[in-house]
């Protein structure tokens, strides 16, 4: 048989297939998980049941707690770093550049992170508004 060489194209195949299956288990058994872990841990009668790293799982996995906050300042402060220095790749060949880049690219980065986080305060005010009003509701 002349010119019918199947070398990989088996063991590739079979490869696929096995992802494939892999990837539907895998989300199955994401939805089943994710369903068992919201009724069973997340439920409102568990709320302050729990100490230690479970607590903080907890909170975590409830939104208690926002942690795009600190990631927010710390990609700020990244990306404020990385503008400052870029810019003096120009100060030689483009003064003017340079402090453009250094003033202008700077300011930029600083109003897309504070309206990012005024979003996050907005979220966070929002949310202690509802919580006390729900107080107000309960003690009447």
């Amino acid at each position: 048989m002349l010119g019918t060489r199947t070398y990989g194209t088996t063991s590739t195949l079979n490869s696929a297939v096995g992802s494939s299956v892999w990837l539907i288990v895998s989300l199955v058994l994401a939805v089943v998980g994710g369903i068992l872990v919201y009724f069973l841990f997340l439920a409102k009668k568990n709320e302050g049941k729990f100490t230690g790293f479970v607590a903080w799982l907890y909170d975590f996995l409830s939104f208690k707690k926002m942690f795009l906050e600190a990631l927010l300042k710390i990609t700020y402060l990244i990306f404020a770093i990385y503008v400052t220095l870029s810019s003096f790749a120009l100060i030689g060949s483009n003064f003017l550049g340079f402090l453009a880049t250094l003033i202008i690219g700077n300011l930029v980065v600083r109003v897309i992170y504070e309206f990012s986080l005024i979003l996050l305060i907005i979220c966070r005010n929002t949310t202690e508004l509802a919580k006390q009003k729900s107080k107000k509701t309960d003690d009447k």
